[in-house]
């Protein structure tokens, strides 16, 4: 199939890489991340993505032949641990099997303390164009409660580093509703991480995982007043200060959005290769040339002893018909950009008609509203959102 044809048809490919440790466990982290015990084997672990990824662009050949990569995302654990060279080799190794954009954004995510921050020209320098931060508070009682490992002038200095590096954007993480955290303690921190200019904010609540230190000895969190009234004026600083909410955590400056996360949100596809990252793919149906016909979703081995032994793939699930319309709108409902209704079909292989009546039910109940061209959640329906994706459950 010629690549004009098939780009008509299936969505951006993206890729997410995980690197999974990080120096110390963090007590509300439920990612598949591994502390650091003696020297992270580097090496040896590139060693294994490259041949990990190998084995998916032969195993997936049928969808991923003559498709460019949108963008890459290098998450963790914390992957600024890999030393520069280790991830220039990464990148330089990954564009010599599957052709990059000319315009790809590729992400990498960081710890703000200073040997990671130091490294930042490096990054870019090997071909990253964006670092996320994972900044979480900027009171050092705070980040102490949470487990950080850098305290608040280093985040305020990797900002600086990320500033005079040559990145295309750079993305904090924050987080409210921390342990004993006030109204007025939590706008605090946000209006410092404003006052920094980041191009973009990841704002999101603390929520308590199963698994997790926190899970096992519970800290006290404020009260959902409380976090009401954070979220609606921090909403509001927010947007005074020129960023527009795009997703459920995500504000952003005009023009940089997270293209990778919106290849998410959208029901794109995306490669993967670490350990325990999942994967989608969308194949072009033999059928019907101009319709998407099989998705799969997949996983690797969570572990790094399994996967360092070669052991890639964990598990590969063909998605059903009768599944894709909950996946697709409970990805697209989290942004708060029109929906397409041609993507829809070009990306879930259905019809329109397949959802009429529960697109009718969602009008009547304000939950969305529509045109000829798309479908958009309304302000209530962000209210009532779980009852609206519930809608779209298969039978």
């Amino acid at each position: 199939m010629s690549e004009h044809l098939s780009n008509l048809i299936l969505p951006p490919l993206s890729l997410y890489i995980h690197i999974p440790w990080c120096v110390q466990k963090c007590p509300y982290c439920d990612f598949n991340s591994h502390a650091q015990k003696g020297v992270i084997p580097e090496t040896e672990y590139i060693r294994h993505l490259i041949a990990d990824l190998k084995q998916d662009l032969l195993r997936f050949k049928d969808s991923v032949e003559d498709r460019k990569l949108h963008s890459i995302f290098i998450g963790g654990g914390t992957p600024s641990l890999f030393s520069v060279p280790g991830i220039a080799f990464l990148l330089d190794q990954i564009r010599h099997l599957i052709p990059f954009s000319s315009d790809i954004e590729i992400t990498l995510e960081a710890n703000p303390g200073t040997a990671e921050a130091d490294r930042f020209l490096g990054y870019v320098q090997a071909g990253v164009t964006r670092i996320s931060m994972g900044i979480q508070s900027f009171s050092d009682e705070k980040l102490q409660a949470l487990g950080r490992i850098h305290n608040a002038q280093e985040a305020k200095s990797a900002v600086g580093f990320a500033k005079v590096s040559g990145l295309s954007s750079f993305n904090l993480d924050l987080m409210h509703g921390l342990p004993n955290q006030s109204v007025e303690q939590a706008l605090d921190d946000l209006r410092q991480a404003i006052a920094l200019e980041p191009p973009h904010l990841s704002w999101y609540q603390l929520t308590i995982e199963p698994n997790t230190m926190f899970a096992y000895r519970p800290p006290t969190l404020p009260d959902d007043d409380a976090l009401w009234d954070i979220f609606e004026q921090g909403h509001q600083l927010l947007s005074a200060a020129g960023y527009q909410q795009y997703e459920t955590s995500a504000y952003a400056k005009p023009g940089f959005q997270c293209r990778h996360n919106l290849n998410y949100w959208r029901f794109g596809d995306y490669l993967a290769i670490g350990c325990g990252a999942h994967g989608k793919l969308s194949f072009v149906s033999t059928e019907n040339p101009h319709q998407v016909g099989e998705i799969i979703r997949y996983s690797k081995t969570k572990h790094p002893k399994g996967y360092l032994r070669g052991e890639y793939l964990y598990e590969q699930k063909n998605v059903a018909k009768s599944d894709r319309t909950f996946e697709f709108f409970m990805n697209r409902f989290r942004l708060l950009e029109p929906v397409p209704k041609s993507e829809f079909e070009r990306f879930t292989g259905l019809t329109q008609s397949s959802v009429q009546n529960q697109i009718d039910w969602a009008i009547q109940q304000q939950y969305i509203v529509e045109n000829a061209d798309y479908w958009q959640i309304t302000e209530h329906g962000k209210l009532f959102l779980n009852e609206l994706l519930a809608q779209f459950l298969p039978d």
